[in-house]
């Protein structure tokens, strides 16, 4: 008999089933950790915002405030909706930190240095903590995915696709920054916010599916969670077990 003649079993019409649900999960979760289509959109807006009223009448105060206004009418819109307020307010919070330091050197194009510091300093944690054996990524995403630090001795896969996922997060950022901190010190203002912005998408969307497809390769996550109520099912079944065995 060949393998065309083999007869297909429920478990192997089952397997691509189980691969579509991983990665739709897979896709679900990153979606969930990373704020999706609307926390890129609140990420874009603010500095867009700064960079238009700049290029238009090169008014610093006006544009830092605009951009700080239409952060915090992103927050509230979110608060009225009763939606998840983190991914706006870390916007809010680096927006605010570049207003100030904006403000206080009253250069606009330190308007965008804490965002710029903030990236250096993520990128270099993706790696180091790489380098030490817990990748970020798996940090950020094992409560996500209700496996928590599981994945670094039991799921020893998922951990090597964490690691790929962190270093390919860590190289993208170190690489914008490359590009953004030269322009930094010699780019006009207007030049340098347009190409900032530019690059707020891209290279986060090339992480995001760099991640996914990792993950969507890896073994399965271990649901720590399932695992705690199974055992405590367990534990009350015994307990109910021996209450209702007859003393000798």
């Amino acid at each position: 008999m060949t393998s065309l003649d083999k007869p297909t079993t429920d478990q192997d019409a089952q397997a691509p089933q189980d691969a579509q649900a991983s990665k739709e999960v897979t896709e679900a979760a990153l979606f969930e950790a990373f704020g999706g289509l609307r926390g890129m959109i609140e990420t874009v807006v603010p500095g867009l915002l700064f960079v238009t009223i700049f290029t238009i009448n090169k008014d610093l105060h006006i544009s830092a405030i605009a951009a700080l206004a239409v952060s915090l009418v992103l927050v509230a819109v979110r608060l009225i909706r009763r939606d998840t307020v983190k991914h706006a307010f870390s916007g809010v919070f680096g927006v605010a930190f570049g207003v100030v330091f904006a403000m206080m050197t009253g250069n606009a194009k330190d308007f965008y240095l804490p965002g710029m510091l903030y990236t250096l300093g993520l990128a270099l944690a993706y790696i180091i903590t790489t380098l030490a054996g817990v990748p970020l990524i798996g940090l950020i995403l094992g409560p996500v995915f209700k496996e928590n630090l599981s994945w670094r001795t039991r799921n020893p896969g998922r951990k090597k696709a964490y690691a790929k996922a962190s270093l390919a997060w860590g190289l993208i950022l170190l690489a914008k920054c490359a590009i953004l901190f030269p322009m930094y010190w010699w780019a006009d203002t207007t030049k340098f916010g347009w190409v900032l912005v530019a690059l707020k998408i891209p290279p986060f969307l090339l992480a995001v599916y760099l991640t996914w497809m990792f993950l969507a390769k890896a073994p399965p996550p271990i649901d720590v969670f399932a695992e705690m109520e199974a055992e405590e099912q367990a534990e009350k079944a015994r307990k109910e077990a021996a209450r209702s065995t007859p003393e000798a």
